[in-house]
């Protein structure tokens, strides 16, 4: 798969209504999402599974695809926090399986390429622009991580407002597919590695495997 050509941005009228996925996407801590288009998250198909997974469900469904709620104002305060919390957590999942179609790798590719999930904290890895990545495809289990393709490594994102991003948005799949997919932005191998010395000199293996062992007790002539 080629990456396309990216098109000239279009002048949104300050008139038109902004979408609830263009409002997610652009606040602040959610610059890993890309938008997931319309005609994904209308085709039941895509979304199959997930009914089970998600509280108030119909809800959260109609405001990501900014239906109208006609008894949105029966609902109690706490109600509507817990559909529009339901709401980000429905649109995740929709994201990581969205991130493995031909669309969605397009437009993570983009990201990629402007560094956009951040560069590996690995000195040798010389800024390697890296891809998120979960630890588990379920709800809750884990926050997402930043792999590095060159060094094989995970690590923390740098800054705060990602830390709580949960992985199962971007599932353990994602790098590994998008780096199959596009060839190209694989690194080469990480060639050089740090190595521990003491005054100039390496240490051999065997003494920084071995494990510091307490010398014996010596008993003292009670007379």
């Amino acid at each position: 798969m080629s990456i396309e050509q990216e098109q000239p941005k279009q002048i949104i009228n300050e008139n038109q209504p902004v979408s609830w996925v263009s409002w997610f996407c652009s606040l602040k801590g959610n610059e890993f999402f890309c938008q997931v288009d319309e005609s994904y998250i209308n085709d039941n198909f895509n979304l199959t599974g997930l009914s089970s997974q998600i509280p108030y469900y119909n809800y959260a469904i109609s405001v990501i695809r900014d239906e109208e709620i006609e008894d949105l104002d029966d609902l109690t305060e706490e109600q509507q926090e817990v559909i529009e919390s339901a709401a980000e957590m429905l649109y995740g999942l929709i994201h990581s399986r969205y991130i493995l179609t031909p669309s969605g790798l397009q437009a993570m590719a983009k990201k990629f390429q402007n560094a956009e999930f951040g560069k590996c904290p690995h000195f040798y890895c010389e800024k390697q622009p890296c891809l998120p990545v979960g630890q588990s495809e379920s709800l809750r289990q884990d926050t997402v991580k930043l792999f590095c393709p060159r060094c094989q490594e995970i690590y923390f994102p740098k800054l705060a407002r990602h830390s709580n991003i949960d992985g199962a948005y971007f599932g353990t799949t994602f790098p590994h597919f998008f780096l199959k997919v596009f060839p190209q932005f694989k690194p080469k191998p990480l060639l050089q590695k740090y190595t521990p010395q003491i005054f100039g000199f390496r240490l051999h293996k065997s003494v920084r495997n071995r494990k510091t062992v307490p010398k014996p007790k010596t008993k003292t002539n009670q007379n």
